[in-house]
């Protein structure tokens, strides 16, 4: 299921604040994309968050998760503050050359 997914690669272990708040912003918008059209989104936010808080100590990605499906429940409702993480070069060619394992 995707909430078991998202949960296993938010929870990475410790990390800086900023990369903890985009990974758990990417893994709230990824498991909200993946909601059926027609399902209680309440009910699958409480499932989600009682499921994710026994990881949220140990993982800031996970906490991020967390108060985003507390914040979402909250009323009144308002907008959430998603952002995509800044698009950054990654090497080009070069570097996936150097990330090649050699035969």
């Amino acid at each position: 299921m995707i909430l078991e997914r998202t949960i296993r690669q938010l929870d990475t272990g410790p990390m800086p604040p900023d990369a903890a708040r985009q990974l758990g912003q990417l893994g709230y918008m990824q498991w909200i994309a993946a909601l059926p059209g027609r399902a209680s989104y309440r009910r699958l936010a409480l499932e989600a968050q009682a499921k994710a808080a026994p990881f949220a100590e140990a993982s800031p990605a996970v906490a991020v998760f967390c108060a985003l499906l507390a914040e979402s429940l909250a009323a009144p409702l308002r907008p959430l503050d998603l952002r995509m993480p800044p698009r950054r070069r990654q090497g080009g060619a070069s570097a996936r050359r150097a990330r090649r394992l050699p035969l």
